[in-house]
């Protein structure tokens, strides 16, 4: 039994859960929930009590080509626009050359569809924390930044076309997408940091992205 468990941890791979807030594991993808993964959590808040505190922007603890994977949850948006190409390219700093990013964030075309129809303060969805309003999608939900935890301010924002170019500017070779539209409003990317046949790039987002009901 002891060997079996060493083989199997000898041959995990480790994903880097930048951004995690409160969430594990358990709140990430279908794969990554898997015992072949290992996860390293990564805040900014020590709150949270992250295996690493720092921001995505400088992951300096991180080794270089160190990590099989990353995976980022409405993380991105927190950052001011001329921070988001310091952190995609610790991304791909960090990856190893077979490695690839899953990142989520709200879909800013999906949500000012609501603003046009001057829905602005009215709720789209609950969430656990409660009613949330394109509002709080746009600039980050009010009764947390109220409670005076400002980093949890948006501070810039993306539509499925800038995801895209922004990880394939600054570093990223393949890309795919998708957006979800009501209720989510979210953005889904997996990027890879080495070119991959785009029948293998879609069968690997299959694994990771929801599925839309």
């Amino acid at each position: 039994m002891y060997c079996q468990r060493a083989v199997r941890q000898k041959n995990m791979k480790t994903f880097l859960h930048v951004g995690c807030g409160s969430a594990s594991k358990a709140q990430t993808t279908p794969v990554f929930r898997t015992d072949e993964w290992k996860e390293i959590r990564l805040d900014v808040d020590p709150l949270f009590k992250p295996d690493i505190v720092a921001s995505s922007t400088n992951m300096e603890a991180i080794a270089d080509a160190s990590m099989d994977a990353i995976f980022s949850s409405h993380n991105i948006e927190h950052l001011y626009a001329h921070e988001v190409p310091k952190a995609i390219r610790e991304f791909v700093r960090v990856l190893k050359d077979d490695g690839y990013l899953v990142i989520t964030c709200p879909d800013l075309k999906a949500v000012c569809a609501l603003v046009v129809e001057d829905k602005l303060l009215q709720p789209c969805y609950t969430a656990p924390a409660g009613p949330v309003a394109p509002f709080d999608i746009l600039y980050g939900f009010r009764p947390h930044v109220a409670s005076g935890r400002e980093n949890m301010a948006h501070k810039s924002g993306f539509t499925e076309k800038v995801l895209t170019w922004t990880l394939r500017h600054y570093g990223f070779s393949k890309i795919v997408s998708m957006h979800r539209g009501s209720p989510y409003f979210d953005l889904y990317a997996l990027a890879t940091k080495k070119s991959m046949p785009d029948n293998e790039l879609r069968a690997l987002a299959l694994q990771h992205f929801p599925r839309v009901r």
